[in-house]
Protein backbone atom coordinates (compact mmCIF):
# COMPACT_ATOMS: atom_id res chain seq x y z
CA UNK A 1 0.00 0.00 0.00
CA UNK A 2 1.18 3.50 -0.57
CA UNK A 3 1.07 6.20 2.07
CA UNK A 4 -1.52 8.25 0.18
CA UNK A 5 -3.98 5.32 0.24
CA UNK A 6 -3.48 4.94 3.98
CA UNK A 7 -4.09 8.66 4.56
CA UNK A 8 -7.26 8.63 2.41
CA UNK A 9 -8.63 5.51 4.12
CA UNK A 10 -8.06 6.92 7.60
CA UNK A 11 -9.70 10.21 6.61
CA UNK A 12 -12.75 8.34 5.35
CA UNK A 13 -13.01 5.82 8.19
CA UNK A 14 -12.85 8.49 10.90
CA UNK A 15 -14.92 11.19 9.15
CA UNK A 16 -12.06 13.71 9.11
CA UNK A 17 -12.43 17.00 7.30
CA UNK A 18 -9.51 19.12 6.09
CA UNK A 19 -9.34 21.24 9.25
CA UNK A 20 -9.29 18.18 11.48
CA UNK A 21 -6.57 16.54 9.41
CA UNK A 22 -4.44 19.70 9.47
CA UNK A 23 -4.78 19.74 13.27
CA UNK A 24 -3.73 16.09 13.47
CA UNK A 25 -0.65 16.84 11.36
CA UNK A 26 0.14 19.84 13.59
CA UNK A 27 -0.25 17.74 16.75
CA UNK A 28 2.23 15.31 15.23
CA UNK A 29 4.74 18.10 14.61
CA UNK A 30 4.14 18.85 10.92
CA UNK A 31 2.62 22.10 9.75
CA UNK A 32 0.89 21.34 6.46
CA UNK A 33 -0.90 23.74 4.15
CA UNK A 34 -4.43 22.89 3.02
CA UNK A 35 -3.29 22.85 -0.62
CA UNK A 36 -0.62 20.26 0.19
CA UNK A 37 -3.16 18.09 1.98
CA UNK A 38 -5.40 18.22 -1.09
CA UNK A 39 -2.52 17.09 -3.29
CA UNK A 40 -1.77 14.15 -0.98
CA UNK A 41 -5.41 13.08 -0.95
CA UNK A 42 -5.53 12.79 -4.75
CA UNK A 43 -5.38 9.37 -6.38
CA UNK A 44 -2.32 8.37 -8.39
CA UNK A 45 -4.11 8.81 -11.69
CA UNK A 46 -5.25 12.35 -10.82
CA UNK A 47 -3.39 15.35 -12.18
CA UNK A 48 -1.16 16.97 -9.58
CA UNK A 49 -0.80 13.82 -7.45
CA UNK A 50 2.23 13.79 -5.15
CA UNK A 51 3.24 10.99 -2.82
CA UNK A 52 3.25 11.70 0.91
CA UNK A 53 6.63 10.84 2.34
CA UNK A 54 7.10 8.51 5.30
CA UNK A 55 8.12 11.32 7.64
CA UNK A 56 4.90 13.23 6.94
CA UNK A 57 2.70 10.16 7.35
CA UNK A 58 4.55 9.34 10.59
CA UNK A 59 3.76 12.86 11.85
CA UNK A 60 0.10 12.31 10.95
CA UNK A 61 0.02 8.97 12.76
CA UNK A 62 1.70 10.51 15.83
CA UNK A 63 -0.93 13.25 15.76
CA UNK A 64 -3.65 10.61 15.38
CA UNK A 65 -2.37 8.92 18.54
CA UNK A 66 -2.63 12.28 20.34
CA UNK A 67 -6.14 12.84 18.93
CA UNK A 68 -7.37 9.46 20.13
CA UNK A 69 -5.37 9.00 23.35
CA UNK A 70 -4.47 12.51 24.46
CA UNK A 71 -1.15 14.28 24.75
CA UNK A 72 1.56 12.77 26.96
CA UNK A 73 3.81 14.75 29.24
CA UNK A 74 7.16 15.73 27.79
CA UNK A 75 8.39 16.14 24.26
CA UNK A 76 6.53 14.99 21.20
CA UNK A 77 8.05 11.93 19.55
CA UNK A 78 9.97 12.73 16.40
CA UNK A 79 8.33 11.32 13.27
CA UNK A 80 10.22 8.36 11.84
CA UNK A 81 12.09 9.02 8.61
CA UNK A 82 10.99 5.70 7.18
CA UNK A 83 7.89 3.61 7.82
CA UNK A 84 6.88 0.07 7.07
CA UNK A 85 3.52 -1.66 7.39
CA UNK A 86 4.44 -3.04 10.82
CA UNK A 87 5.12 0.44 12.19
CA UNK A 88 1.94 1.87 10.66
CA UNK A 89 -0.11 -1.01 12.07
CA UNK A 90 1.49 -0.57 15.52
CA UNK A 91 0.74 3.18 15.55
CA UNK A 92 -2.90 2.53 14.64
CA UNK A 93 -3.13 -0.13 17.35
CA UNK A 94 -1.80 2.36 19.90
CA UNK A 95 -4.02 5.23 18.71
CA UNK A 96 -7.18 3.14 18.90
CA UNK A 97 -6.11 1.35 22.10
CA UNK A 98 -6.76 -2.03 20.50
CA UNK A 99 -6.11 -5.41 22.04
CA UNK A 100 -5.31 -8.45 19.89
CA UNK A 101 -8.94 -9.62 20.07
CA UNK A 102 -10.12 -6.21 18.85
CA UNK A 103 -7.77 -6.33 15.87
CA UNK A 104 -8.83 -9.87 14.98
CA UNK A 105 -12.49 -8.77 15.15
CA UNK A 106 -11.75 -5.81 12.85
CA UNK A 107 -9.96 -8.10 10.40
CA UNK A 108 -12.95 -10.46 10.53
CA UNK A 109 -15.24 -7.58 9.51
CA UNK A 110 -13.28 -7.51 6.26
CA UNK A 111 -13.63 -11.32 5.95
CA UNK A 112 -9.92 -11.76 6.57
CA UNK A 113 -8.90 -14.73 8.67
CA UNK A 114 -5.82 -14.23 10.80
CA UNK A 115 -4.61 -16.02 13.92
CA UNK A 116 -3.51 -14.51 17.20
CA UNK A 117 -0.03 -16.01 16.70
CA UNK A 118 0.30 -14.42 13.25
CA UNK A 119 -0.82 -11.11 14.70
CA UNK A 120 1.63 -11.16 17.60
CA UNK A 121 4.48 -11.83 15.15
CA UNK A 122 3.72 -8.50 13.44
CA UNK A 123 4.27 -6.55 16.65
CA UNK A 124 7.53 -8.16 17.70
CA UNK A 125 10.91 -6.50 17.32
CA UNK A 126 12.54 -7.19 13.94
CA UNK A 127 15.51 -8.92 15.57
CA UNK A 128 13.28 -11.54 17.20
CA UNK A 129 13.04 -14.89 15.47
CA UNK A 130 9.22 -14.89 15.47
CA UNK A 131 8.98 -11.43 13.81
CA UNK A 132 7.04 -11.33 10.55
CA UNK A 133 6.72 -8.55 8.02
CA UNK A 134 3.21 -7.12 7.72
CA UNK A 135 2.18 -7.57 4.11
CA UNK A 136 0.04 -5.06 2.23
CA UNK A 137 -2.90 -7.49 2.23
CA UNK A 138 -3.04 -7.54 6.04
CA UNK A 139 -2.84 -3.75 6.41
CA UNK A 140 -5.36 -3.21 3.58
CA UNK A 141 -7.85 -5.58 5.21
CA UNK A 142 -7.32 -3.96 8.61
CA UNK A 143 -8.07 -0.52 7.12
CA UNK A 144 -11.13 -1.96 5.36
CA UNK A 145 -12.28 -3.41 8.69
CA UNK A 146 -11.81 0.01 10.31
CA UNK A 147 -13.97 1.56 7.60
CA UNK A 148 -16.69 -1.05 8.21
CA UNK A 149 -16.52 -0.54 11.98
CA UNK A 150 -16.36 3.27 12.09
CA UNK A 151 -18.14 4.17 8.82
CA UNK A 152 -20.53 1.21 8.40
CA UNK A 153 -23.14 2.76 6.11
CA UNK A 154 -20.70 3.69 3.39
CA UNK A 155 -18.60 0.55 2.73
Amino acid sequence: MNNNDILRRLRYAFHMNDAMMLNVFADGGAIIEKDQLGIWLKKEEDEGFQPIYDKDLAAFLNGFIILKRGKKEGELPNPEKSLNNNTIFRKLKIALNLKDEDILAILALADFKFSKHELSALFRKPEQEQYRVCKDQVLRNFLTGLQIKFHPNKV
